[in-house]
Formats: C-alpha cells, structure tokens, sequence
C-alpha cells in the first residue's frame, strides 16, 4: 500500500469483491467492462493476450542418470554444469578447452555486445559480468610450521593426546546425490570434444549452449494433485548465455588481481587455468565421486572443554534402544515403464507387498526390509490401476546397513507414527489442525506441531523432538486481490504481483504448501487444461468432481507455482501448477505485520513458550507414541524402542566478559548486556563530524523532525566523546524517489562525510534506489530513518543514541572491545543471501578483521549461481584482505579463523573438500607463508534446545556462555553447542559450531572461549548476539546488496561498516 492510499470501507459483500475484482483485471488489460451474468448480459474474458508459459510437448521423458563408467559423457557433463553455473577454468585430459589469456580478453572486450539485447525474465543486474572467481581449486594445505598451542583465557597445556580419543573406524553411509542433473546423457555423447582453432572453444561451447537450450519444451497447466503436471527445464537460452559471459569475464578477474600484487613478500596470484589444469575439481565432479561411493572410513572424534563452572542440563533429545543383532536390507525400486507419481508407487508396491512381507519401509525410491531377499535383482509385475497397463518393478539390493546407520529410515518410520497420531503433514513437518488457535483480531491461525529428526550422535541412536508451530492467515489470496483492486484501481496489476508473488500459501483441500512465482492474469477458473486421460477439464469441473468444491467466482485469475520433484531417477525436474486464489490461504507474516508490536506480541504469546511447558509437550509426544498401541508395532517391528524420558547432559558455564570503553571497562553480566552504559561512556575510536560536511534530506511536512533529530545529535554525541558539527538541511520538493536521488548526487562533494535521509514512508524501491546511488557511485556512508521513529518526542533521545552510534561506526569508527590474548590473528565471516523472490544469483558477503581487537572490519561480495551454497570465490575475498592487513600492518597473520555460516549437514564435506583448498591455496603466493587455517561451520536453524535444570524453580533457560560439547554431539566432527544470547520470552536456541578444519589446533577451551568472545562484538546491538559478529556482519552485508544494491559496492567503502 502506498502512502497516500486509504483503505475503503469493508461494507462490499463477497459478490461485490468479485464484481469490483473483475473490473480491475479488464481494465489491468486494457478492456473495457461488459455486463456479467445477472447483469444485461454475458462477458467472457478476452483472451486476445494469452499469457501462459511457452507450451511444451507434455510427457518430457526423464533424463537417463550418467553412469560411472561414461566417462566422456561425466566430464562433458561437468563441464556443462560449469557454464551454466558461471565458472571457469577446463576439465581435465581435455587441454583444447581452456580459455588463454588473450582470449578471455577478447571475450570481455566484447561483452557488451554478448548481452546488449535485452533478455526477457532476467533483469539488467543479473546481465551484468560479475567479476567473482567461482572454480575452488583442491590444492592441498601442508599446514603451519609452528604447533604450540595458544591460550585465551586458559594455561597453555600440551593436551591434543587428551582431547581426541581415537577409537575404531566405523563405515558410514554417504548419500547418493544426483548426477544426471537436467542434461541427457544422450545430449552429452552428442558434443563434439575435438578442434585446436582459436575460435573452435567459443564454438564448442555455444554448441554445448544450444543442446542444453533444446531441453526446454513447452508446457501445460494444471491444478495441484492432477497427474498431468509436465516438466519444463530450469534453465532458459538466454540466461546460460548470459552465465557464459559472466564466467569468462571471472578468469581475466584473477589475471587482474595478479597484477595488484605490490607488497613486500608476494607472489602474483596465477592464472586460474593454470593452476586448476591438474589439482583442481568442480563440485559437480565430488558429487560423482561422492555417488560412486557408498560408505566412508572415518575416526570418531572426541573434542571436549573443561573450563566454567558446570551445570546440570536437560535437551530435548530422546534415546532410541535397539535390539542386538538386528539388520536392515536395503534396496532400490525403479519401475518401467517410469512412474512419477509418488502415490502411485505406493500403490503399485502394495500389489506384491507378500513378496516382501508386512513389515517394510519405502520412501518412494528407496525400500527397507528386515529381510533378505533371495536375490540381488528381483523382478515383479503390476497393474497401473489408471491405465491398466503392466509395470515392471525392479527391486535391485543395495547393501547391508547396520541399524546405527539407518536414520533415513528411522525418519521415515517416525513421519508413520505421526500420521499414526492423526497430524497433518504441512511442508516438511507435522502439525495438529484440531488444535489450532486463532488469533481473530489479526486474522491469523496458528497450529501447532513436532518437528522431528533421529540420527546417530555421540551419545547413541537418539530423535530430537521439538515443538513447533505453523502461523496461517484466515485470509485467501482472493480477498487479498478484492482488496488491492478496491484500493489500488489503476495500478492494480503491479501491486498485486508485489503483494503474491514469493509468498507460500496453503491449499487446505490436501494440505500442501505452495510458493507462488507469478499470476497468469489472462487466464481463469473457467480455462482448461488437459489431463490425464487426455480431456479438456475446466478448473470448475475438475475441483467440483475431485474434491467436490464449487468455485463461487469464475473470473478471478490463477496464480502460478513452480516446484521441482525428484522422480525415480533422483533427476530433478521443475513441475508447473496453477492455482485457485479462492482456495489458496495465505501463510507466515508479512512485513507490515512484523512491524506492528501488537500483531507480534499476540502471535509470541502462542508460539513463544517456556521450557517447563516446551518439556512437558515432549513428554506428551513420547507418552502418545508409547501408549498407542500401532505406533509402538511400528518401531518394534524393526527393534526400536522410544525411551520415557529426555536425555540429561552436564554443560559448562563460561565466565561473563569484560566490556572496554574508552572511559571505563564494564564488567559482563550474566544477562550479556550494556546497553546503557554504551550510550553513555566514550567509544573507543569516534569519528568527528565537521560542520557543514553532512546532509539531512528531508521532505517539506518532515521538516519539524529533522530540524529536532539535528539538535538532539549534537546534544547526544557529545557524551559518547564524538562531535558534530552543523549539517547542510536539504528541503525536497516531494517525497519522490527521483527527487531524493537527484538531490543527493547534486549536493555531493568530496568533503561530505555522511548523508542522512528522512524518509516519510517505508518503501524498498526508494531505499533501493539511494541505497545504489550512495554505495556504488558515490561511496558515500548513508543513514536512511523513517519519519516515524523520530516523531515521538519522549523517545527521540533514546533513538538518536543508536543512531550515533551506528553512524560512528559506518564512518570507520569503533565503539568497544574486549580482550583477545590471541595475537596475529585474522577472523572471517563468510554467508550467502539467496533471494527467495526473483531467484537470482546468490551473494556471498565476506569479512575479514583488519586489527588485533577484532574491531575493525574489511569486507567484499562475490556472486554465484542461484541456491548453491559452495562459495566458489573465496580465494580472491581472502587474497585482498591479506593484502589490506600487509598494508596496514606490514605483516600478514599468523592465525586464520574463518566462521562460515549457511551450510546445511549435507553440505559439510564440500566445504570440507573445496572451501578448505580454495583458502589454503592462496597463501603459496606469498613467500615462505604458512599461517594456520580454521574454518568453523555455524548452524543456527537447528532443532536442539538445552534446558537448565534448577532443583528448586524447575527447568530454565541456561545463561550466555553456556556450552555442551558431548552426548549430543557428532561423532565423526569437532563440534559443540553454545548459547551465546539473552532471551527474556520463550525458550533460547543455541548455536551449533562444527570446526570442519582445525589447523590451528587450539584447545577445544580457547576454540570455545574465541567463539563466545566474538559474540560480543557486533555493533548493531550492545549485547551478545546468537552468531559471531563476523558472521552476522557478512550476512548483512549480504543482504544489503542482494536485495536492494545489486551491484558490487565501491571499494572505497570496504574498511568501513557501511552496511550496518
């Protein structure tokens, strides 16, 4: 809703919205208004403008899965993958692909002309050439040549013999990720690998451009569940063309960076196909290797602290007793001729389920038995009960799994004893409709639910167990579009993209959760679409026949979702499903909602709740498993037992920091928290403002608040020990994005220190634009305030402190510190944005300290591919600040701690395997340098929750800086959990740390201790936060220019925390 809009009033019936809805989307398209049925007369909608995605042959057969043995097709393969994910470099034994220097420069000399035309669905952003290295050379880290472990805040102590108990290997299972991809083998084989004409790799690779390019085939819609869905492919021409150009341009990146080499002791960084002809891999290739292997000898790692005053704590893990002696056979089912839908698998299994017996578990391409069947591959027959036709089933034996290492399989028995349970299954979790609470006064719903996961830890099999929760809306995305229409008329087509497009709504027909990627305005419920006998259905009929619903306004549009599924093959493929916006209910909070303190504090009075009350719904959810009596059969079939009761553990407490000003030190608090005395003691490092030398923007009815925010500045910095002179007040003429952008770059200069901007409303697309204007062009530090913070007088000095403060600091300022006895040392942020709306490529934000108090930070971006959570351009991110620490310090670190946030479990080993290397790699460019590396994975979405058990007052939260490093701990990893933060609601989370690489081997204390003082160091909040600030510093810096920017910032502002 724009500023100047007023909602009407909500006295229009259901009919009336319909009416008024109807209406828009003529007018939307250009068509004026006939009578509707009741009305004079009959109106069909024009359908003169079709507007449906480009129509593809139904049935797109299934790509066939490489196999190992094809070992032209795999590289050919990997290559591909490689320009379609924008990366560089040649595959190995195929020397004709590599790109030389000169012709990589001729490439970008040209670029223009690659991407001048404009490309439909992919915005001017993403056409430009990013210049990120993607391709993570393997090369291998010797490690440092020093081993003396040093102290944080605890003795030095030889102890490495005492930490890590070595114990015997045991096989672990690997999963089988997915090699076809979206790329017939046959388009493979049919690629021409030969030629030694300069142009021969240009042509090759626009050949291998134009095969991929043929797998899109066009498209039918249709609603959700029908069984006529066709794929199309993810990816269009254009944008692999445009990924093409944006990897080429990357190589002659890292030729450029060799040539800024010019401290003392540096080598020039090589070129990357040099150095990636024999020692590097592509992702893509781990993954094949990682499929061609199905178990991995690893150690059991034991890796525990003894530091802190400890404590008696309970989790929300629940052991699983076996019985001994119990195996699991597992095998593969494919069928033939191929099945995609997963519930007809079921079916056709069910048909020969004495074959196998009762008691089995299958996941639509997996089968568990507690039997072995007399042969490897086994064949049966089946009937289709849709077409009659005979299915062959082919039941292949995989392997012998030991019933420690079947948790894919206890997961799925456990989704059994749930529907056992009668919970609904909403996305991945499960959720109790019959419980549901509504929160009328906001039009929310909220149900709640168990978020269930078991696996193999330190301390045993055992399921963590969480309560969770789902927030619906009452509201449908038909009322939504009434609404928009009522009050946005004439630009009601743009608004309701704006508004839909990227939420997740919820058809409670079959209870399934969709994301919506555009509104096909031209079409409605009265189009049809073919399905799967081959008739022409209308949306009417086929909800009316199936679900026995009547759609009471057939005009209205459909929403269009796209999801991808796996089929037999584990290939992926993207499915097409229209919507009906009067059967689609909205989910989750909008950021208006989010915004209001009242909507918030209702929803957290439900979903925010105690650990007592946390505790005794987990004891609820074991006493239902126990005491039903199908659930119990379901896991005795296969030996499994639930345990009555949580899994207790003994946590550590570390002692509270000491926080330094420039006029006094703060002793810590148990609460981990000063914010009042950051507002009044001295920062430690201000930076003046001198009169004259920033700007206030402001429109003409904010004047009054800008000219008090002025006064009250001057008046609250004086006592943080920073002065500010008198600012230039700049007067618009309106509050229109071109004014606000025409006035700052007309009142810049190269005196100006800061910009201030008052906006009167909240509105991405103004804050987008000055955001741009000010960090790429101008590299100017902004503050942008919305008008409302500042209007309330009593809380405008309460206000104006956090703003100085995070002024101070985006103009290179530090504002406290706290000890670090490490010295030498570099710490690293590394995180990813994905955009979850237009889905383009992802951006990695990187920051590096730059002093030995950990307060000041260098930082960069990179771009990658969509959703691809390997960052590929590390070396270049931590090769420039290598070189800005030489350039202030003259030296280059000893120590290298990189905190890498956004890495799932299934990701470990590749970061293990290609981030390691890449950051290892770029220290042999540098004479006689060999610092020790550790990387260290965080996890903050997890499922784990420690409670504090008190004798006296029951379970608590524990407080910041409590640690469990056992029981519930990996086995195969250096791990631990730590709570870092203050909460005064609800129940804490902790934070998971997974230290993937240890070069510096510390003590798992001082590892401990560093990771706890680094919580205190984000200056956007006078506390400990959940993360390491380098972390959360990465992620806004992430954020900042993935979803507003979209562009590299200026490299004048990368020593500053502009982002902020």
């Amino acid at each position: 809703m724009s500023e100047d809009s007023t909602p009407p009033s909500r006295g229009r019936g259901r009919a009336g919205h319909g009416a008024q809805l109807y209406k828009c989307l003529l007018s939307s398209l250009g068509q004026t208004p006939q009578p509707r049925p009741g009305e004079g007369g009959t109106q069909q909608i024009p359908q003169q403008l079709k507007k449906t995605p480009q129509p593809v042959e139904p049935q797109v057969k299934q790509a066939e899965a490489v196999r190992p043995e094809e070992t032209s097709a795999v590289r050919a393969l990997s290559l591909l993958r490689t320009i379609g994910r924008g990366t560089r470099g040649r595959g190995r034994g195929d020397p004709q692909l590599a790109l030389t220097k000169p012709q990589t420069e001729a490439v970008i000399t040209h670029k223009h002309e690659a991407t001048s035309a404009p490309v439909q669905g992919v915005s001017p952003v993403e056409q430009e050439v990013s210049v990120t290295s993607k391709i993570p050379p393997t090369l291998p880290y010797g490690g440092g040549k020093q081993d003396q472990a040093e102290a944080l805040s605890v003795p030095v102590q030889d102890t490495a013999k005492q930490e890590v108990g070595v114990r015997p290997k045991i096989r672990r299972s690997l999963p089988m990720p997915s090699v076809g991809h979206d790329v017939p083998s046959s388009a493979v084989a049919s690629l021409s690998l030969s030629g030694t004409d300069p142009h021969s790799t240009d042509a090759l690779l626009t050949q291998m451009v134009h095969q991929r390019a043929r797998l899109s085939p066009s498209s039918t819609l249709v609603p959700p569940g029908s069984t006529a869905a066709v794929a199309v492919s993810e990816t269009e021409k254009a944008g692999t063309q445009i990924r093409l150009a944006r990897g080429r341009s990357e190589l002659l990146h890292a030729y450029q960076a060799a040539a800024q080499t010019t401290q003392p002791g540096a080598k020039p960084l090589k070129g990357d196909s040099q150095e990636l002809s024999d020692k590097s891999s592509s992702v893509t290739e781990s993954l094949q290797h990682l499929a061609l292997s199905d178990v991995e000898d690893r150690e059991i790692i034991s890796r525990q602290g003894s530091s802190g005053v400890k404590f008696n704590a309970l989790t929300n893990w629940i052991r699983l007793r076996l019985e001994e002696n119990k195996s699991v056979f597992e095998y593969e089912v494919k069928f033939h001729p191929d099945v995609d839908a997963i519930n007809l698998r079921f079916s056709l299994l069910g048909q020969i389920k004495e074959k196998f017996g009762n008691v089995k578990s299958f996941d639509g391409v997996k089968l568990w038995l507690p039997i072995w069947l007399p042969e490897e591959i086994s064949l049966f027959e089946a009937k289709n009960p849709l077409t009659e036709e005979t299915v062959t089933i082919k039941v292949v034996y995989k392997k012998r799994v030991d019933m420690a290492g079947c948790t894919q399989l206890y997961n799925v028995l456990f989704n059994r004893i749930m529907k056992v349970l009668r919970m609904v299954r909403v996305g991945r979790n499960y959720y109790a409709p019959g419980d549901s609470v509504l929160v009328p006064q906001h039009k929310l719903e909220i149900w709640p639910g168990y978020v269930t996961a078991a696996s193999y830890e330190e301390g045993g099999l055992m399921l963590a167990a969480d309560v969770g929760h789902r927030i619906l809306r009452t509201e449908t995305c038909y009322e939504t579009l009434a609404d928009l229409c009522q009050m946005h008329p004439h630009n009601f087509k743009k608004m309701a993209v704006d508004a839909l497009v990227g939420c997740i709504v919820l058809t409670r027909y079959n209870n399934r959760t969709y994301r919506i990627d555009d509104i096909l305005f031209e079409q409605n419920a009265t189009s049809t679409f073919t399905n799967h006998k081959g008739e022409e259905v209308t949306y009417i009929d086929y909800y009316k026949n199936a679900y026995g619903i009547v759609i009471k306004d057939p005009k209205q549009p459909l929403l269009l979702s796209k999801f991808k599924k796996k089929d037999v093959s584990s290939q992926k493929e993207r499915k097409i499903l229209s919507l009906v916006p009067e059967l689609c209910y909205m989910t989750g909070l909008t950021d208006t909602m989010r915004s209001d303190f009242r909507v918030m504090k209702d929803v957290a009075f439900h979903t925010r709740i105690t650990p007592t009350v946390r505790q005794a719904a987990l004891r609820k959810y074991i006493s239902n498993v126990n005491s039903n009596p199908e659930a119990k059969q379901i896991l005795a079939d296969w030996g499994l037992h639930l345990e009555d009761n949580t899994v207790g553990v003994e946590g550590r407490l570390l002692a509270p920091e000491t926080i330094h000003f420039a006029s006094r030190d703060v002793a810590g608090s148990q609460m981990a928290d000063w914010g009042r005395e950051a507002c009044r003691e001295k920062v430690i490092v201000p930076v003046d403002i001198k009169p004259k030398t920033w700007l206030i923007l402001f429109s003409a009815r904010d004047q009054p608040r800008a000219q008090k925010f002025a006064g009250m500045m001057k008046q609250v910095s004086q006592g943080m020990g920073i002065r500010v002179g008198e600012p230039s007040m700049v007067l618009l003429p309106d509050d229109r994005t071109e004014t606000y952008v025409t006035s700052l770059r007309q009142c810049y200069h190269n005196q100006i220190q800061l910009a201030v901007i008052i906006f009167p409303t909240q509105r991405e697309d103004r804050y987008s634009a000055v955001k741009r204007l000010a960090c790429v062009e101008l590299a100017l530090p902004t503050q942008c305030i919305i008008s409302r913070t500042i209007s309330q007088e009593n809380k405008l000095r309460a206000v104006t402190q956090k703003i100085v403060l995070q002024i101070n600091c985006k103009l290179g300022g530090e504002l406290w510190s706290i000890k670090i006895p490490l010295s030498g040392v570099m710490v690293c942020g590394v995180d990813i944005y994905h955009d979850p709306k237009t889905r383009g490529d992802s951006v990695v934000g990187f920051v590096a300290s730059s002093n030995q108090t950990l307060t000041r930070w260098y930082s960069r971006v990179t771009f990658q591919h969509k959703a691809d959570e390997v960052v590929h351009g590390l070396k270049i991110s931590l090769l420039e600040a290598l070189r800005n620490y030489h350039r202030l310090h003259h030296s280059l670190p000893r120590s290298i701690f990189v905190f890498r946030d956004g890495v799932g479990d299934g990701a470990l080993k590749l970061v293990e395997d290609h981030e390691v290397p890449q950051l290892a790699s770029i220290f042999q460019h540098f004479d006689s340098y060999e610092p020790k590396l550790s990387l260290v994975v965080v996890q903050k979405r997890i499922s784990t929750r420690i409670f504090m058990a008190l004798s006296d007052r029951g379970l608590e939260n524990p407080p910041p800086g409590a640690i469990v490093d056992h029981t519930i701990t990996r086995p195969y990893w250096y791990d631990f959990f730590l709570v870092s933060q203050h909460v005064r609601q609800g129940t804490v989370s902790p934070t998971h740390y997974i230290v993937v690489h240890d070069g510096g081997k510390l003590k798992a204390d001082n590892m401990q201790r560093l990771t706890y003082k680094l919580t205190h160091l984000y200056y956007n909040w006078p506390g400990t936060v959940r993360v390491p600030a380098p972390c959360l510093y990465a992620h806004k810096l992430a954020f900042l220019v993935g979803q507003y920017i979209r562009k590299d910032p200026s490299a004048a502002l990368c020593d500053r925390l502009f982002f902020l």
